[in-house]
């Protein structure tokens, strides 16, 4: 069901959205093969 790339498009745009500079995240992080992570 659904585009397998889903999940990455919202998050990134979440990352748009809350990050100072989405090209380096600071509050989403990705774990390889795991998924997604908030860091505070």
């Amino acid at each position: 069901m659904g585009d397998a790339q889903t999940v990455t498009v919202h998050i990134r745009k979440l990352r748009e959205k809350i990050e100072t500079d989405a090209s380096k995240a600071q509050y989403i992080e990705t774990l390889w093969g795991a998924g997604y992570r908030f860091r505070l």
